[in-house]
């Protein structure tokens, strides 16, 4: 009868999701990028992997966020080993003067271009997308091409290409009176974007959204907030329109946020679990993996920082053709920690 009972309940697990493959994740590394940075502080990381394998690594870095001496950086992760940081982009804008760099995001598309995307600009209310590509995994890049007017190009995190081609880049504007989530969809490798807007009239205070695909065609987001909670939307036509932003059970201290689906459908996002205190960083000390199948119903599956006063913030995370998980973040705007996860199963 204790055997029947236990298997009764091995079974419940299972079919409760308690023992879903996302809770066999486990840690295979955990490393800084670089050492001695020929920059005071960093922000902002964004990963790739590239036709090759390797994974490329993007932040910005400089004196001080927001000083005209910041500038977008690389790094490339070659057979477990990081090259040293190299500056490519910069904000010297000639008859303009010379301007900060902001949001690095790396994309690669369907037709193995890769785009270094990243905001040029005093501020985030008053900067501007750019984008360089390059033709040879990150070893070099273009010259600088601005976006048109009224086009950020992805604010934080990854854009996604759906099975017909269509980029899908998730942005957002930060006015001083509200921010507003919204999508920018090319449906010709980049070339030209639309700027479709989510749920305009919202009530929350949204930015830097996360786009997650579902097996039956719907397309989700998950946005940073000013509102204790991440805020996430819905789209049943590919994402040429939204729902009504609404509250996920996500906690969010106004950090960002990254968000990846798996291969096996499952979903995973990085981020920071407190609530707003007095300090607008406050919660940015601990950092959490959680995990879904369905959007809905998230549970935290990792502790990745359990800090007291250090940032560990903006993290990115992508999945690898080999299955493993790479995950970035800002550690304590000194430098950019990498972790690798792979499913102990396998």
């Amino acid at each position: 009868m204790k055997s029947l009972r236990l298997a009764v309940f091995f079974i419940f697990l299972l079919s409760s999701g308690f023992l879903s493959a996302q809770s066999q994740f486990i840690k295979v590394r955990e490393e800084l990028i670089f050492q001695d940075a020929p920059f005071a502080q960093c922000h902002a990381s964004t990963l790739l992997e590239t036709g090759n394998r390797d994974i490329l690594a993007a932040w910005f870095g400089g004196s001080h966020e927001g000083n005209r001496d910041v500038k977008v950086w690389t790094a490339v992760n070659h057979k477990g080993k990081w090259t040293s940081p190299v500056a490519v982009a910069d904000g010297n804008f000639a008859e303009l003067g010379t301007f900060p760099l902001w949001n690095p995001v790396l994309f690669k598309s369907s037709g193995n271009k890769l785009f270094l995307f990243y905001k040029a600009g005093p501020n985030p209310r008053e900067w501007w997308g750019m984008y360089k590509v390059s033709a040879d995994n990150g070893k070099t890049w273009s010259e600088a091409v601005r976006l048109p007017d009224g086009i950020l190009g992805p604010i934080k995190n990854k854009p996604i290409q759906l099975s017909d081609g269509t980029i899908l880049s998730p942005s957002s504007t930060e006015s001083l009176e509200n921010w507003k989530v919204h999508i920018e969809r090319s449906t010709d490798q980049g070339k030209t974007w639309q700027k479709i807007p989510v749920d305009p009239e919202t009530e929350f205070g949204v930015i830097q959204p996360s786009i997650l695909t579902y097996p039956d065609g719907r397309l989700q987001i998950l946005c940073r907030s000013k509102e204790g909670n991440v805020i996430e939307s819905w789209s049943d036509d590919q994402g040429l329109s939204w729902t009504k932003m609404k509250r996920t059970e996500l906690l969010n201290p106004n950090s960002g946020t990254d968000a990846v689906t798996l291969k096996d459908g499952s979903q995973l996002i990085v981020y920071n679990p407190l609530i707003p205190g007095k300090e607008w960083f406050n919660g940015r000390f601990k950092l959490n993996l959680a995990g879904s199948e369905d959007g809905v119903n998230w549970k935290d599956i990792m502790v990745l920082e359990n800090g007291t006063k250090e940032e560990y913030s903006y993290p990115a995370i992508i999945q690898s053709k080999d299955g493993k998980v790479h995950i970035s973040y800002t550690f304590d705007r000194k430098n950019i920690k990498y972790i690798i996860l792979k499913n102990k199963r396998f």
